[in-house]
């Protein structure tokens, strides 16, 4: 059975289909939940719209023999459900549906959309009538005393002496002015329509948000969309809005709000987008403008001839291999109309975002010059450090943690020459200011000469500017340290950066992510007249890569529909090992087999992607009910940490991925501090100490507390964290947003297994799912370092074997341990304004 809004396939079908995700059968017939499915999916397929079940009776049956109609009279008995019920039975487009459930609930409900949409009509209408009233309904040379005003007072300037009058006003009009206004008029009609749709489409979320949700839009701001989200799901086991499920788990949700997102993060990932291009007489750009995005989600997903047939289903071409390059070249026919559109629409767009930038940031440009000087997460970086399955909301918690690391960091560089420059400039505006100001103080006539108001302005301009280029003398620079902060919460940074920190390079590649608003906005001025070209030149030859993308990565998932491989966070299909905890002998095999590591890397993405998503992504929801591969990495990472602390404190080796990561967390702030003083400062618990000897049969059973070996190790730690106290109390003073995951917090994750608090005794903390993602980001990306490290030295050890020339170039020389003497220790972790830190400072054996 198919309509043309959902494709309904039998099992075999979706065996057979070359994106299905095989999960394995239970063998068991159809149950009577199935047959009501059905009955329900051929109910609501019915050409006449009526929501009736028609069930035949069981001749079989000879209970009911005295009845009007028997049932072996093959007579059909209407079964009428209840209204309230089967309103929300089989909604077709469910990633429609959610994503709008989503936004109700971020925009806060019924009353601000409608307003919102409203308003945004009435501002482009505002914005074409004062256009034209400017240009044709004002005097111009009364306006700026050209000619005298003609009322009865020649002195004085009215508003009826500057405005022509209505009929005056129309006739100047000409017929570039009608044909704009024309345009306008069916531009603003198409917007009333789309504002009428919407609203109309919210109406119906609403209703389904006091109906089946139970929550009024009086109430909506006390609830989390992880609230909203579990009522989702028994909402679907009551009314089953999905027919191909029973029951839709937390990442059917998500992929259903983020199906076309998590691609482009995946595309990211795989450099297939163009965000890096060359501008003659200029050299490299990075720059994603708003634009560019709505041209590349146009062509990929939601225009004429893009990949996919509708919401949630790849056209089945893609399927086939050998019909690629057609489909590279129809797709690359469309990103060249695509372009050659944005081109002849190219100063309509520009004019408009000008205006639209002007208006917009006028007000506050006059109370605040300096807002420009502000910096703000750029598309590209928001793109890059995107995980996969994350929310809007979510990310910008995420990133809002890292802005004022990120903000201190770019202020801590200065252009020397910049500087001495700004100075100058500064003390000869700053004395032209004082002057006028003084001249003006004496006679106030002087504030009426010409263009002087002009001149002040453009002398306040001159004095922020340079304030901005002047660094602060009070400033300690600490590069590394202020780099550490950024990395917990973003999360991800090339591993390139590694003491890297303090270079310009590194700096210039961060400001990508991390712009100036003054750049943001003539980025996006500007892109109506860039984004062509880079349609053309660069995304237009990678048409075959997209093609080879979408074929290779695209997976069917039963309930949900075609969605991104990389998005089911499968640690196993597409998990990087430089990311996973392997062993030794897995090493070597692979650091001497070079070839066969190829195949896995293009299954894998680029800087632990795939765990780190998942890891949030079970921080976020705890209740998801995830694969055994993905129970088993959390596991193995949890338990690999913890058999590190046990031996840190239980041996004379102390230093290792976990301690270095812990006192990285401290370095953060206050709270941070004290967690990872409550970490490192715990007596090891029995269950510690039983993880600890399963991954280490040889390490001896320990009564309890610090051996006399560790005591230098509790004496670094007196000196460098503040007091401890208790492991709930610290997790209790950092506070976790609303908006973000379970309010309960987490309960089985990395920090409950350092403290050694067992989660299923005593009340579980509140929101400690930032900290243990901070500090989960961090040990994984020591881990990812220390096994990069130990491949590339039996790598140089096996070339240093081999008879005969090197052809690897020469090793650096090693960095200075800085376990050599523990006086140079102490004083690199100690100092918060040190040059290097645990995670990207000098690197320990």
């Amino acid at each position: 059975m198919s309509s043309p809004h959902i494709n309904y396939r039998s099992l075999a079908e979706e065996a057979a289909s070359p994106f299905l995700e095989h999960h394995p059968s239970t063998g068991q017939g159809p149950s009577k939940t199935q047959d009501a499915k059905a009955n329900a999916a051929a109910a609501h397929l019915d050409p006449l719209g009526e929501h009736e079940l028609e069930q035949p009776l069981d001749e079989h049956d000879t209970e009911h023999e005295g009845e009007d109609t028997p049932r072996n009279s093959g007579v059909m008995i209407h079964m009428v459900p209840e209204t309230g019920r089967a309103r929300w039975n089989h909604i077709e487009d469910l990633d429609s549906f959610f994503s709008r459930m989503y936004q109700y609930q971020q925009k806060h409900g019924f009353t601000v959309i409608v307003v919102d949409e409203m308003l945004q009509v009435l501002e482009f209408g505002f914005v074409v009538w004062l256009l034209a009233f400017v240009m044709h309904c004002v005097r111009f040379d009364v306006l700026f005393g050209d000619t005298p005003p003609g009322g009865p007072n020649p002195n004085k300037t009215t508003l009826s002496d500057v405005m022509y009058p209505t009929g005056e006003c129309l006739a100047n009009f000409t017929w570039v002015t009608y044909l704009v206004v024309f345009i306008a008029a069916i531009y603003l009609g198409i917007r009333l329509l789309k504002m009428v749709y919407h609203i109309t489409q919210y109406a119906d979320i609403r209703r389904f948000y006091n109906s089946a949700l139970h929550i009024e839009d009086s109430d909506l701001d006390n609830f989390t969309w992880h609230e909203v989200q579990q009522r989702i799901r028994r909402v679907q086991a009551e009314q089953h809005m999905c027919i191909d499920k029973e029951s839709l788990t937390e990442l059917d949700i998500y992929h259903r709000v983020l199906r076309f997102k998590n691609y482009l993060v995946a595309l990211m990932n795989k450099q297939l987008l163009p965000v890096r291009f060359h501008i003659p007489l200029y050299g490299e750009v990075v720059s994603l403008s708003r634009g560019m995005l709505f041209n590349i989600d146009f062509i990929l997903f939601r225009g004429p001839g893009s990949p996919f047939q509708n919401n949630w289903q790849l056209r089945d071409e893609f399927a086939v291999r050998s019909n690629q390059t057609e489909l590279a070249q129809r797709l690359s026919k469309l990103i060249l109309g695509v372009a050659l559109l944005n081109l002849v629409l190219a100063p309509v767009i520009f004019v408009w975002q000008l205006i639209y930038f002007s208006f917009s940031y006028a007000n506050i440009l006059r109370k605040e010059p300096g807002a420009l000087g502000l910096r703000t997460w750029s598309n590209y970086g928001r793109l890059y450090l995107r995980h996969f399955n994350e929310l809007d909301h979510e990310l910008d918690a995420r990133l809002n943690r890292a802005y004022d690391y990120a903000d201190r960091y770019l202020n801590s560089f200065s252009s020397p020459l910049a500087a001495v420059i700004a100075k100058n400039l500064l003390f000869i505006s700053g004395g032209l200011l004082l002057l006028i100001l003084a001249l003006g103080i004496y006679e106030e006539h002087v504030f009426q000469v010409e263009h002087l108001l002009v001149i002040l302005a453009g002398l306040g301009a001159i004095g922020v500017v340079c304030r901005t280029l002047i660094p602060d003398e009070n400033l300690v620079w600490c590069p590394e340290q202020l780099m550490t902060a950024i990395l917990a919460h973003v999360h991800y940074l090339p591993s390139e950066w590694r003491q890297q920190a303090h270079t310009t390079k590194v700096r210039q590649e961060f400001s990508n992510f991390f712009q100036f608003k003054a750049g943001y906005l003539l980025s996006e001025i500007f892109s109506p007249f860039v984004t062509p070209f880079v349609l053309i030149f660069v995304f237009r030859p990678k048409a075959i890569e997209l093609v080879r993308f979408f074929r290779t990565f695209t997976v069917s998932v039963r309930g949900v529909g075609n969605v991104c491989s990389f998005a089911q966070m499968d640690v196993r299909k597409h998990g990087n090992p430089d990311w996973q905890l392997t062993s030794e002998l897995e090493e070597m095999t692979r650091a001497t087999a070079q070839q066969p590591q190829q195949e896995p890397q293009q299954q894998s993405l680029a800087g632990g992607k795939t765990e780190m998503s998942l890891l949030r992504f079970t921080l976020n929801n705890p209740e998801w009910q995830m694969p055994k591969e993905a129970k088993q990495f959390l596991r193995g990472v949890r338990e690999h940490a913890v058999g590190e602390l046990v031996q840190a404190k239980t041996s004379m080796v102390q230093e290792n991925p976990l301690t270095n990561s812990l006192i990285s967390f401290g370095t953060m702030g206050a709270d941070y501090c004290s967690i990872a003083n409550s970490v490192l400062t715990a007596q090891v618990t029995p269950q510690q100490l039983e993880i600890s000897q399963s991954l280490r049969p040889g390490l001896a059973p320990v009564s309890g507390g610090f051996p006399v070996a560790a005591s230098d190790f509790r004496q670094m730690l007196q000196q460098n964290l503040s007091a401890s106290v208790g492991p709930l109390d610290s997790m209790r003073r950092l506070r976790l947003s609303r908006a973000e995951g379970r309010l309960e917090g987490p309960t089985d994750t990395l920090l409950y297994g350092l403290c050694g608090v067992d989660p299923r005794v005593g009340s579980t903390p509140l929101n400690v799912g930032v900290a243990d993602m901070c500090l989960s980001a961090l040990y994984l990306h020591e881990l990812n370092q220390q096994k990069r490290q130990a491949r590339q030295s039996r790598i140089d050890e096996a070339e240093d074997e081999r008879p005969g020339p090197s052809h690897w170039p020469p090793r650096p020389p090693a960095a200075p341990s800085a376990a050599a003497g523990s006086g140079s220790r102490h004083t690199v972790i100690t100092s918060k304004a040190a040059e290097s830190t645990p995670l990207l400072g000098s690197i320990r054996s």
